[in-house]
């Protein structure tokens, strides 16, 4: 069965009340295209997970003025003054996490640990509510794995198989929000046969890809 799909095809895969995580950090290995198709199919009630609200109408911003998240789990939000506006009239619920951290709870829901141990945060607000264990003599936060739904990543290349390549900085959280989900989407700049990548370059084996959809290939 072919993974290739078209970038509608591929939107509508995001249903209502989703769990969603988006890679890409302010626009820079973001799915635009697929963040794009999905504001306009209105699928809403999402719960993002991603490091940044991006900008207005760009990247996560497309869903943010299209009103379709309800809930937000990021590190940042201080270049989208529209998501800004909607937290605080309590329209989307926001939980800031210090990106070092989110980048460990997304790692550890995708190789099935049950928590990670971090010291960020301690005696702050981020501590309220979380349990506190100690070990080797410290104290740390106990943070909760997290698991989406559907992943939304960008690679810079990938095959019919779902092999991807990233590169530079545009590769950031992708990799890991591949492991982390039970749909992956991946939007890929160019798309090539089977076996042309050579296999020492590859960041995400296609194991772990569902969905492929090209910038330059509808499918």
């Amino acid at each position: 069965m072919s993974r290739l799909m078209n970038i509608a095809e591929a939107a509508q895969q995001v249903k209502p009340n989703s769990t969603v995580m988006i890679g890409g950090f302010l626009v820079v290995g973001a799915p635009q295209r697929l963040l794009k198709a999905i504001a306009m199919q209105k699928s809403d009630r999402l719960t993002v997970i991603a490091c940044a609200a991006d900008y207005p109408d760009q990247g996560i911003g497309n869903l943010v003025s299209a009103g379709l998240i309800e809930r937000a789990i990021l590190s940042h939000i201080g270049t989208n003054p529209d998501m800004e506006g909607l937290v605080t009239a309590g329209k989307i619920e926001l939980e800031l996490v210090p990106q070092g951290t989110l980048v460990e709870r997304i790692r550890a829901g995708g190789v099935g640990l049950g928590g990670v141990l971090i010291s960020t945060g301690l005696g702050t607000a981020v501590e309220e509510g979380k349990r506190i264990i100690e070990a080797n003599g410290r104290r740390y936060l106990l943070e909760e794995p997290l698991r989406a739904d559907v992943a939304l990543i960008k690679a810079a290349v990938g095959d019919h198989a779902g092999n991807l390549v990233y590169h530079g900085a545009a590769r950031n959280i992708n990799p890991l929000m591949a492991l982390a989900a039970d749909l992956v989407i991946a939007e890929v700049e160019e798309l090539v046969p089977i076996g042309e990548i050579d296999p020492n370059r590859v960041m995400t084996p296609g194991i772990f890809v569902d969905i492929i959809v090209c910038d330059s290939e509808e499918g």
